[in-house]
């Protein structure tokens, strides 16, 4: 059997169509791949060394790429890391070789910190649940090593080789950190994660899933290190795409009403998601900052649009809201976005490439010059768009179709008459139904919870339920893929509830207290997305909150802003960092 497996791995290796650099990721240490050494396959299996570093003058900083974080690899185009570390942490000699072998300098203080003391930041780059390939040569990283922060950059697969590939490989890359905490600079136990979308819930899944061990079947099958741990101290989470198990119900509840066009049995389809949102909403027991069960009740006017979870969630829009008259200056100008990027999020076009390294990159850098989403290119969204002169001329702008805001000019503060109101002028359904478990199995979603062939499956047990009531011809494929097991024997139910962070969060989940959570969050969304319900976030938050383990929680929705890195003043990265310093004190 080890023997198939060497041949398989030599096979693979030799048969990358990306050239890899050899000075920088073919190496004897630190498990770097040498894919022959005398006519063997090397995988030695260590900490992290002393030796072959490489030093980045401009930004004086040291670094690795190419660092092998598990044992039998998959892919070692994405499961490597590269570690880079600001210079004053280390006192180097040059080799022979032209590579540094150094000693830990542990006078040195760079920022806040010393070379032990130091916070180690990640990066999950993963629009769409797409692969995140392993860095190669150096990336600019000085707006973290300036501030003392070790930076870890570490490739794990994507949608593509199905749930839960991309979150094993990052808690292997976390376990292989501690493994190798003697031997580098950088606190182990200040680990911090930051990503936006696919990349947000990623983050938020790291978070939410230390040392679970629904993961360990799966870690053990990569050769991850044992008897270490895989949690993180704290998670930045920019437009979370996650909490799938709800996301189809609490899509169509808050949004699906703004389509038009729809058979009637789409319409069907639609309104029993909607109403079956409000049973799922009502079972979780999700409680406010008071510890107040929120629920859905019936309503006059559309499908469960009261209650207390309804008029928690009405307040924060309005105070979203509030917080844009209160951090914005007129006149106002309405940026806009490429549509490129908001394709990329969305999965259009993607499905078949989406491990692809060029495409990931393409999105990603698409996703970082996103600032908002022209209000214009909208259907059916109030006419937001261009320049306003004064606040007042935005708000009649937003109450042209009809009045729903209201502004108490002495008071300086909005209200809204309903979530609807709102949703029909700012957040209209983007998505076909099933937004994330679509009818064809087309979306970024179904391949996530596939099979490792690239090919889209079915995971909302709810939905089957619906199909199955309404007798179309769907059904059946949705039943079949529930039943379905991956290779390690489990369905998809199991591999959802992994790749739901409430389901660790919520007393009335089976998975809660079963993991180690992040004692600290930082949750940013753009109020406006059409990407998923207000629902994902809000409820992640509230859940947080209400942890017995979690210290803190700082959640906004952002006005006027979409699918992005949203912000309400300054930039996304530099408030990041100015965060991750905060948490470092407490």
């Amino acid at each position: 059997m080890k023997n198939i497996y060497l041949a398989e791995l030599l096979a693979l290796t030799l048969s990358f169509t990306a050239p890899l650099c050899v000075a920088e990721t073919i190496n004897t240490k630190d498990n770097l791949i040498n894919p022959i050494i005398n006519n063997e396959i090397n995988l030695k299996f260590d900490k992290i060394s002393d030796e072959n570093w490489q030093y980045n003058n401009y930004e004086d900083v040291y670094y690795k790429t190419g660092i092998l974080y598990c044992q039998f690899p998959v892919n070692i185009q994405y499961q490597t890391l590269a570690i880079f570390v600001p210079a004053k942490y280390m006192t180097a000699t040059e080799t022979q070789t032209g590579y540094y072998k150094y000693k830990i300098n542990s006078d040195a203080v760079v920022g806040n910190y010393t070379a032990k003391t130091a916070p180690i930041v990640m990066p999950v780059n993963t629009p769409g649940y797409m692969a995140m390939p392993s860095l190669t040569s150096y990336t600019s990283v000085k707006k973290f090593t300036n501030e003392g922060f070790i930076y870890v950059h570490a490739g794990c697969r994507g949608r593509n080789e199905g749930a839960p590939t991309g979150i094993t490989d990052l808690k292997a890359a976390v376990r292989f950190l501690r493994f190798s905490k003697d031997t580098i600079p950088g606190n182990t136990e200040r680990i911090f994660t930051f990503g936006m979308s696919g990349g947000g819930a990623q983050s938020a899944l790291i978070g939410t899933t230390g040392n679970s061990n629904l993961y360990e079947p799966y870690l053990n099958q990569i050769g991850a290190v044992k008897d270490t741990r895989d949690d993180v101290y704290g998670a930045m989470c920019w437009c979370p795409i996650t909490n799938l198990d709800t996301a189809n119900e609490a899509y169509e509840w808050m949004m699906g009403f703004t389509r038009k066009d729809l058979s009637d049995e789409q319409k069907k389809i639609s309104e029993k998601l909607a109403e079956k949102y409000a049973e799922q909403l009502n079972n979780l027991k999700i409680k406010d900052l008071d510890g107040n069960i929120l629920s859905l009740s019936k309503s006059d006017e559309g499908i469960f649009q009261a209650g207390s979870y309804y008029e928690y969630m009405k307040k924060v829009i309005e105070k979203s809201f509030n917080n844009f008259i209160a951090d914005t200056k007129f006149p106002y100008e309405v940026p806009k976005t490429p549509s490129f990027a908001r394709g990329i999020r969305n999965g259009e076009g993607v499905n078949k490439n989406s491990d692809n390294a060029n495409m990931a990159d393409s999105a990603e850098k698409a996703i970082e010059e996103v600032d908002n989403i022209s209000r214009n290119e909208m259907s059916n969204n109030a006419a937001v768009s261009g320049r306003y002169e004064s606040l007042e001329d935005y708000i009649n702008s937003l109450n042209k179709n009809v009045r729903w805001v209201n502004y108490d000019k002495e008071t300086k503060a909005v209200t809204i008459t309903s979530i609807s109101d709102f949703v029909k002028a700012c957040k209209n359904a983007s998505k076909s139904i099933g937004a994330f478990d679509q009818l064809d199995a087309g979306q970024g979603e179904n391949t996530l919870f596939g099979y490792g062939d690239g090919k889209g499956a079915h995971f909302d047990k709810a939905l089957s339920e619906i199909l199955k009531d309404i007798n179309t011809q769907t059904a059946l494929k949705y039943s079949y893929d529930l039943l379905r097991k991956d290779s390690v024997g489990n369905r998809v139910d199991t591999r959802l509830n992994m790749y739901t962070p409430i389901y660790y969060l919520l007393e009335t989940s089976k998975g809660y207290e079963s993991a180690k959570i992040a004692k600290h969050w930082r949750i940013r969304t753009g109020i406006f997305q059409s990407d998923c319900a207000l629902c994902t976030e809000l409820n992640l938050a509230l859940a947080l909150q209400n942890y017995k383990d979690v210290e803190s929680v700082d959640f906004e929705t952002v006005w006027g802003q979409y699918h992005t890195k949203a912000e309400r003043t300054g930039e996304s990265e530099e408030n990041f960092i100015y965060w991750v310093h905060e948490c470092m004190k407490k």
